[in-house]
């Protein structure tokens, strides 16, 4: 919302300079994003009028035109393509000065040749006056413009453009009207507001309104204006009002409705009244039906966007933009002016469906006053008269007050305020605010009960007329306290890893944590979990988000090819996330964690060697974790078979019988599909089933040295590892301190379907330091055991 300072203290004037009152409306909530003169500094510039101009005898794009400042003429060469004898212009005569160009110097004007012709001034565009951006032209003057006249006072140009960010909940500002009623609150200021006296018609011509959209449209007046000279130019003061406003003059008509739509915050709009059939219905659209609009954009309309029409069709897009076909050009003479109230819940997002977005949208969608649109009907229509003329007929009113917004009063008690703020207000003080803010205020035993006036859309409860009070109070004021709550700490359990452990564990590690999309592409999530239906977005971002994750793993494979792809050829990634699982209890939503490596073993280094890292590196870094809920021992692996995975590298890991997660490989197919350039390692666990971990205990470190025994052991091959070491454990007793798998051997000397498998023991006692026979009989059980059910024998 751009303002003009000097129309804004037309309205209200506070004795403060235009810095204070910046700061000021900032600090009450609308936020000022910048603050800029009219117009460049210029001295020298006139109203000058071409009497002649004529064709450059050594040019084809120059004119040589005849200028006049009131009290002598001067010959200007000019090359702008609207110079023309009979229109007013800016006119910088010799010695004027205009402002900076790009180098940052004033320019200061001459007397010139120009291709062999003196020029005496230059005629000014508004670009190179810095009033606008426009340069395809002269900048031409109202008809009624004083030639002579220094064009800053002509054009009132000393003044500042002060722009406003306001919050979507403030449509009571967007307007002149509405900043003057804020900045008169903050001032304790009256607000000098135009009178607005009704209009007598002088003629009775009506023309019909029907609306059958009370719901959308539960407010709609309709006046007639007959005879008017539209070729009559907008007075002066009303086009740089638009200008300083962003709008740019057109045609007094329109002029006048864009007037309205700033000064007073209603958007209004005026048809061709010769150009409409019947009557005005305003209703929903047609499916498809087709209307131009004032841009000459074709669109077809929706069902659910109400239109204002005739008994021949759709005229304009309700609060939107009105329609070509039925628009007020220069022969227009009869004229059939609009104002109405729409619903902002069912106006909001219109504009936005067809890739609109007006001034006259941007208001309706936040909130017009819906008592508002008769007093606008007068104001235009009495300026439209003063500068077009005409006979203006009475007003056709049709409204559905059941169908209006309805305004109950708000209870704000006086404990809440220094509940809430912080301080206390006296009550003479809390009425004297919101009785300026426009409410009404009638005092109760324990507050007060407050009437929301109708252009306050954003007041409906209680914390909103805090906020009011806390506004124009100053938040600058409010005290500041420190907070202070009697909180309880809830009892944290020590046995429970927390997820930022086991990722700072996986960063020591070498992997780098990753966050993906929860959206993965469906192809790819059918490739590592085809036998759950992923469930589908209804409005996906993109084809390739298009389900949810119901595992981790495509999104790190899909990262892992993007590094791959840029040359980086060592990738170690994890992630945690929740996956998203349909079942009979509605959407399950489970923590998981995976990680992820491909490429060499460790970065390149001077010793060289590095080989490529494979399914058992990653087990390593996985045992590793483990570790850290120090029962390492309960984990065990099993080879499985897992869809994305290469079969004879695939292991489903479990603890104490509960399905953990699995490791493996990708499968030569799944990595040729997603065009891998070299095998990748995967790893997926449940994050509840990893985090009970043991409490630590002291323990003394033995003073009595340790015995170790290695044992060869022959299996058949289809006996996990895992398995062994597990019953070594279990029988080894009390003196067994660890056991570590450190060969398998298949080959020469060991049976076909078999292999052997070496494994150190390592013994010690706390008290005494062991003896042959302690360690022998250990060693004897557990040699016994293997040997009666699993056919071990000693490899010798």
């Amino acid at each position: 919302m751009k303002v003009s300072e000097q129309w804004l203290r037309a309205w209200v004037n506070p004795a403060i300079s235009t810095d204070e009152l910046v700061a000021q409306i900032t600090m009450a909530g609308l936020e000022v994003d910048a603050v800029e003169g009219v117009a460049g500094e210029f001295s020298g510039v006139v109203v000058g009028e071409i009497l002649e101009a004529i064709q450059h005898p050594e040019a084809d794009r120059l004119r040589v035109c005849t200028v006049s400042n009131g009290s002598e003429q001067f010959q200007v060469v000019c090359g702008a393509p609207n110079a023309r004898a009979g229109i007013k212009v800016p006119f910088a005569m010799v010695g004027a000065v205009l402002p900076p160009g790009d180098d940052g110097k004033p320019f200061t004007i001459k007397k010139a040749k120009l291709r062999g012709v003196e020029s005496f001034g230059m005629l000014c565009a508004e670009a190179e006056l810095q009033i606008s951006e426009a340069n395809d032209g002269l900048m031409e003057l109202v008809s009624d413009a004083v030639v002579g006249q220094d064009l800053r006072t002509a054009l009132n140009l000393n003044d500042q453009v002060i722009e406003v960010d306001l919050t979507p909940n403030r449509g009571d500002c967007l307007s002149i009207k509405g900043i003057a009623r804020e900045v008169g609150v903050l001032n304790q200021l009256d607000v000098c507001m135009p009178v607005i006296n009704p209009v007598v018609p002088t003629i009775t011509d009506t023309f019909s309104v029907d609306v059958h959209a009370p719901e959308y449209c539960p407010r709609y007046l309709g006046r007639v204006i007959r005879n008017i000279d539209i070729s009559a130019p907008s007075p002066v003061w009303m086009v740089e009002k638009l200008r300083r406003s962003g709008l740019r003059s057109i045609d007094p008509v329109v002029d006048v409705t864009n007037y309205m739509l700033i000064e007073q915050g209603q958007p209004m709009h005026a048809f061709d009244l010769n150009k409409l059939k019947g009557g005005i219905v305003v209703r929903y659209a047609n499916e498809g039906e087709e209307l131009t609009l004032l841009d000459d954009q074709e669109v077809k309309l929706q069902g659910n966007t109400c239109v204002i029409a005739d008994h021949a069709g759709a005229l304009a897009m309700a609060g939107i933009m009105g329609g070509a076909d039925s628009a007020v050009s220069e022969t227009t003479t009869d004229l059939f002016l609009e104002s109405a109230f729409f619903m902002p819940e069912l106006a909001a997002g219109k504009a936005r469906s067809y890739g609109l977005h007006t001034d006259s949208s941007h208001r309706y969608e936040r909130g017009v006053d819906f008592t508002l649109q008769r007093d606008a009907m007068e104001r235009a229509t009495q300026l439209l008269l003063e500068i077009v003329g005409g006979e203006a007929g009475p007003i056709t009113e049709a409204v559905s007050e059941s169908h209006l917004p309805v305004k109950t009063d708000v209870i704000l008690k006086r404990s809440q305020i220094k509940r809430l703020l912080g301080l206390d207000i006296a009550d003479n003080q809390v009425e004297e605010i919101l009785s300026r803010l426009g409410l009404g205020v009638t005092a109760n035993a324990e507050g007060w009960s407050v009437s929301v006036p109708s252009y306050r859309f954003d007041i409906a409860i209680e914390a909103d007329l805090l906020e009011e009070l806390a506004r124009i109070y100053g938040y600058n004021k409010l005290p500041v306290t420190t907070l202070g709550a009697n909180l309880k700490l809830q009892a944290k359990p020590e046995n429970i890893l927390e997820l930022r452990h086991l990722r700072r564990h996986l960063v020591a590690r070498d992997y780098r944590e990753a966050i993906t999309y929860s959206f993965v592409e469906p192809k790819l999530q059918a490739l590592f979990d085809p036998e759950i239906a992923a469930i589908a977005l209804e409005n996906p971002i993109s084809a390739d988000l298009a389900t949810m994750r119901s595992s981790l793993l495509p999104g790190l494979a899909a990262a892992i090819r993007h590094n791959l792809n840029r040359q980086r050829s060592r990738v170690r990634v994890f992630e945690s996330g929740l996956r998203f699982v349909p079942s009979e209890d509605g959407l399950l939503q489970e923590p998981m964690l995976a990680f992820a490596a491909c490429g060499g073993r460790s970065n390149d280094s001077w010793h060289g060697g590095n080989s490529a890292v494979d399914f058992f590196d990653v087990k390593g870094d996985l045992e590793s974790l483990f570790a850290l809920t120090g029962m390492a021992s309960q984990f065990t692996f099993a080879p499985a078979q897992r869809a994305g995975m290469h079969p004879g590298q695939c292991a489903e890991i479990t603890r104490n019988g509960e399905h953990v997660g699995f490791i493996g490989t990708m499968h030569p197919s799944v990595q040729a599909e997603m065009d891998l350039s070299r095998p990748v390692v995967l790893v997926e666990l449940r994050l509840s089933q990893i985090i009970n971990a043991k409490l630590p205990k002291f323990k003394e470190i033995s003073k009595f040295p340790e015995t170790r025994r290695d044992l060869a052991i022959v299996v058949d091959k289809t006996i996990p590892s895992s398995t062994i070491l597990g019953v070594i454990n279990q029988i080894g007793g009390n003196l067994l301190k660890s056991v570590r798998l450190f060969d398998v051997y298949e080959g020469k000397g060991v049976e076909e379907g078999k292999r052997s498998l070496a494994v150190a023991l390592i013994y010690q006692d706390q008290t005494r330091t062991l003896l042959d026979e302690d360690v022998n009989a250990s060693i004897d059980a557990v040699v016994s055991h293997l040997s009666d059910n699993y056919n071990a024998v000693l490899r010798t």
